[in-house]
């Protein structure tokens, strides 16, 4: 189904129209509240009023993650703390964490962008959804939360954690969608079949995952173990957590409510735009976030775009799942690797499970190494070595065909790599 078929399915030329209008206003409020954006604005030597249209955006300044910590906490907002409704954090590698306010105005619209969601998800009202994100700062349970609320689906809270609790739940109360991080849906599926369950006892149909990168091969484990249709949600909580995108149940890209959240794609080299269907950088604008909106908040996640109508009758654009992020990549001996190019070369192997880990080290001759540790299934397990290399070789070779780099491959047995209930730890880089 289509929750707002008025946005949903707008006109491609009304699109455009109503975009930029609402950068312009946009401009004007937050040339008028922020006194970061004000200062940035004045500096960049034009008007407000040279922005006419939607393309006139590349006249705008880029917003970055740097700039969030840079004006911890509240620095960003453009209102005074006074007339926040809510406050998040994201989890941060180093300084000041990402804090991000939200209006109530906001927090509605979230409930909306979620909601649009739930339904291209598959999602029907009267569906019980089976929430399994972390609730809290971070924005993943709490953002499904307002979107099932508006949808109109019954809430089972769970937060993330407690998987045989989570397994018995579902069991007990038979919740039709389930949504948390892909790692955690696969780890669900393995402590099911451990507890006895089969693929056609698990109630799930419709999975919305996401706050992690995930393969198409990744997606078909999931749909195998749990018998359901898994689809991809983006969201970032400096925008407005889940909710930005998502996949309709023809997997074909995510929808971008772009009436909301405007999308660019860049090359991050050269901060130009990138050709539709080119890879590049997402750079995103919150055309109507009031509590702290954002000019071109480069995401560093890497995508592609495809503007044309999707086959549900969607008119908002669909971006791929992301490829990887420009700071998350692994840089060995001048090459850049993403963990989700490994994770696909090991599914192309018969044998490889889909847990994995990759440890980076530097020799004391200054070369730099992978290893790669992959899960594989107990019945692949053999005492006979020739076998066991044969795999390993395998899996070896599938990987560096694709990411072009040496890497040795280590076998493990199933259940070996540390489980997560949250954000899989999947690179381990020793050199930092």
């Amino acid at each position: 189904m289509i929750f707002n078929e008025k946005f949903e399915t707008m006109k491609l030329n009304d699109l455009k129209n109503l975009q930029s209008e609402r950068l312009r206003e946009l401009a004007g409020y937050v040339y008028k509240n922020s006194p970061v954006y004000k200062k940035r604005i004045d500096e960049s030597g034009f008007l407000l009023s040279d922005i006419k249209t939607i393309d006139d955006i590349t006249k705008l300044p880029f917003t970055t993650k740097d700039d969030m910590r840079d004006y911890y906490p509240f620095g960003l907002f453009s209102m005074p703390i006074s007339k926040i409704a809510e406050v998040h954090v994201s989890s941060g590698t180093t300084g000041n964490p990402v804090v991000s306010g939200y209006s109530k105005d906001d927090v509605e619209l979230w409930g909306e962008a979620a909601a649009r969601s739930i339904a291209a998800a598959g999602g029907q009202p009267g569906d019980i959804i089976q929430i399994s994100y972390g609730y809290g700062l971070f924005t993943g349970g709490l953002g499904l939360h307002y979107g099932a609320l508006k949808f109109g689906a019954a809430i089972m809270p769970m937060s993330s954690g407690q998987t045989k609790r989570q397994i018995k739940l579902m069991s007990d109360f038979k919740p039709r969608i389930l949504a948390c991080t892909p790692s955690f849906a696969l780890y669900m599926g393995e402590e099911a079949k451990a507890m006895g369950f089969s693929p056609e006892q698990i109630s799930w149909e419709v999975g919305i995952f996401g706050a992690e990168p995930w393969t198409i091969a990744l997606r078909n484990e999931i749909d195998k173990s749990l018998a359901m249709t898994a689809t991809d949600i983006y969201g970032l909580s400096e925008i407005t957590g889940p909710g930005v995108a998502q996949e309709c149940h023809l997997r074909e890209g995510l929808h971008f409510w772009s009436d909301v959240f405007y999308p660019e794609i860049i090359n991050p080299e050269t901060d130009k735009p990138a050709a539709e269907g080119e890879v590049g950088e997402l750079v995103i604008t919150t055309l109507t976030r009031t509590g702290m909106p954002l000019l071109r908040y480069r995401t560093r996640d890497l995508v592609s775009i495809d503007n044309t109508p999707c086959a549900c009758g969607r008119t908002a654009p669909r971006i791929s799942k992301i490829k990887g992020r420009t700071d998350d990549m692994i840089i060995v001996r001048g090459i850049n690797v993403f963990p989700t190019q490994i994770e696909y070369a090991l599914l192309q192997v018969e044998g490889a499970l889909p847990n994995y880990q990759i440890i980076v080290n530097r020799e004391s001759h200054g070369l730099d190494t992978i290893e790669v540790q992959v899960e594989i299934d107990e019945k692949d397990f053999s005492d006979r070595i020739k076998a066991m290399e044969a795999l390993k070789n395998k899996i070896k070779k599938s990987i560096e065909n694709t990411i072009l780099v040496s890497v040795n491959v280590r076998l493990v047995g199933p259940k070996t790599i540390a489980r997560s209930e949250g954000k899989a730890k999947r690179v381990i880089d020793n050199r930092r």
